[in-house]
């Protein structure tokens, strides 16, 4: 099968190679025929060379296609379903997948980097199948009529929309609440639609260029923040008449962009992080004497999908695939990459196979 691999930063760092087909390797796998992928905005630090990973790892997190395997053990999935993949891996039995929080199961884990394991490649290996995949109903049946905007917001279940809507979860935003959104890739638009989703009354995406601010604006934002910084802070605190936000969903996970999201809460308030952090630090006497909440970290994606968000996606009452502005055949992802790193597409999808 045909697999990117990651050989070094930028471009020429991506190779398309032929590696052997994943097989079932523990009874509690599955084997999936990858239909769509897509590049996320955190491939993108390894890819700059911000990040490290290892030369020869597989690449790629977030997929939905076809169940072509099962293991002996796996008892909710079949051959033939059509799934959605997130992008930890868990084993759904133990306390803290219980509790909902798979993304942190001391048995699971994050797809990319071992053989076969990688999203961005025509066939994936999934360990924990009943604890991880998101069955969506039919089966690959009901799958060949998806449209191409259907299928691209499914994808976005296997991380950004259910990353987003964790943003706004941990944050706790409230019918009428003002949220200030950071970040405007992806993430931050999923986020923007998660807020008016839980009621926000306010929902302001703080972003410098036209077309996420155009589809912040359709999923739900009622003010565009350009500036950034101090000033972004201070046009947040003009507009919330000096108190600040009632909720801040960070989605970048840069120094200045938590620095920026604890100014702008106001106090009581809780900052819901799910952008990677890099080089960031908690001020404690800050976020302490103002009673600044932080909550947040990788999504609880399986829990988010089969609690809601399959069900509105489903149902055409969300449409999380608009983020999607680009999209690529396999072979050329080194154009998808690049779409993504020079800001010409919010996010680049893959097309793997057909349905």
């Amino acid at each position: 099968m045909k697999a990117v691999i990651f050989e070094g930063a930028g471009a020429d760092g991506l190779v398309v190679r032929d590696v052997p087909k994943p097989e079932i390797q523990e009874p509690s796998d599955v084997v999936v025929r990858v239909v769509r992928a897509c590049v996320c905005g955190s491939d993108l630090w390894y890819y700059r060379g911000l990040t490290t990973i290892a030369p020869g790892s597989t690449l790629g997190h977030e997929a939905i296609g076809v169940v072509e395997e099962v293991g002996d053990q796996v008892a909710t999935v079949r051959k033939g379903d059509f799934v959605i993949v997130p992008f930890p891996f868990s084993c759904g039995r133990c306390l803290i997948c219980k509790a909902g929080f798979e993304s942190a199961c001391p048995n699971g884990g994050f797809f990319g980097g071992e053989p076969g394991m990688g999203a961005q490649a025509e066939y994936l290996r999934v360990p924990q199948a009943d604890g991880t995949l998101v069955v969506v109903p039919g089966g690959v049946e009901r799958a060949r009529g998806f449209s191409e905007e259907m299928l691209a917001s499914l994808l976005t279940l296997s991380d950004v929309m259910a990353t987003g809507y964790h943003a706004a979860v941990s944050a706790e935003v409230e019918q009428g609440d003002t949220v200030v959104v950071i970040g405007d890739g992806a993430v931050g638009l999923c986020a923007v639609l998660s807020a008016g989703m839980r009621g926000a009354g306010r929902v302001v995406a703080m972003s410098r260029h036209r077309d996420r601010q155009e589809l912040a604006k359709v999923f739900g934002a009622t003010d565009i923040i350009a500036e950034r910084g101090d000033e972004g802070v201070h046009r947040v605190m003009e507009l919330t008449d000096g108190y600040g936000a009632d909720a801040v969903l960070e989605c970048v996970g840069t120094k200045e962009s938590n620095e920026s999201a604890f100014a702008m809460a106001r106090p009581g308030a809780i900052v819901g992080r799910v952008g990677v952090p890099h080089g960031v630090t908690i001020p404690a006497q800050e976020t302490f004497y103002r009673n600044i909440g932080v909550r947040g970290g990788p999504a609880t994606v399986r829990t988010y999908d089969v609690n809601g968000l399959l069900d509105r996606v489903l149902e055409g009452k969300i449409n999380p695939g608009r983020v999607f502005t680009a999209s690529f055949e396999l072979e050329r992802i080194h154009d998808a990459y690049r779409a993504m790193d020079q800001r010409r597409a919010i996010k680049s999808l893959l097309k793997v196979s057909e349905v």
